[in-house]
């Protein structure tokens, strides 16, 4: 089978339906390999830094690795520029929520050091000073973002990340809000 032959849920078969998980399954086994996809694709996209966006990202995790973070917070690091929400969201089934929000929320965060050079606020993170994880995105933007654009640093490259990636994300932790309460969250 190639394909099914519903063109409406309610009319699929078992067969079918066991051929959808099939296919599924091959799919989210793929998720590692789409993930190193994009973040090699942050080497041409555009800068104006010194380094590229890849480059950024493999001295985050390098730092983060270097100062004994965790795995599940090395990878945050790796992949907090694919884009804040999406980045969150691609982690969010694999992390813990204190670090799903900081990658969430990081963006406003990292501002304090540009805003007020480009006309905005750089006290927007203030919003979130009653946030239990505030300290800890002040932490990440300080450590291993708002730092890491030096062309002499010596960063790991790619590969030596991946199997943090792959382990990370060969099988989700969470599905959702509910699974998180039922379960327990690691942090």
């Amino acid at each position: 089978m190639r394909n099914v032959r519903f063109t409406r849920m309610q009319d699929g078969t078992r067969e079918e339906y066991e051929f959808l998980d099939r296919m599924e399954a091959a799919y989210a086994s793929a998720l590692a390999d789409r993930i190193l996809d994009s973040l090699r694709k942050l080497e041409n996209g555009i800068s104006g830094y010194r380094i590229n966006r890849l480059q950024h990202s493999l001295q985050g995790a390098t730092r983060a690795h270097r100062a004994g973070e965790s795995e599940e917070m090395v990878i945050a690091v790796l992949l907090h520029d694919i884009g804040d929400e999406l980045a969150a969201a691609v982690l969010r089934p694999y992390i813990s929520e204190k670090i799903y929000w900081i990658v969430k929320h990081h963006g406003i965060f990292q501002m304090y050091y540009y805003a007020h050079h480009v006309g905005g606020d750089r006290n927007s993170r203030e919003i979130y000073k009653d946030n239990p994880w505030y300290a800890d995105a002040i932490d990440f933007c300080h450590n291993y973002d708002q730092n890491c654009f030096d062309p002499d640093y010596d960063s790991e490259p790619l590969e030596f990340f991946e199997p943090m990636l792959r382990r990370l994300f060969a099988q989700p932790r969470f599905e959702d809000a509910e699974q998180r309460a039922r379960y327990g969250d690691r942090d």
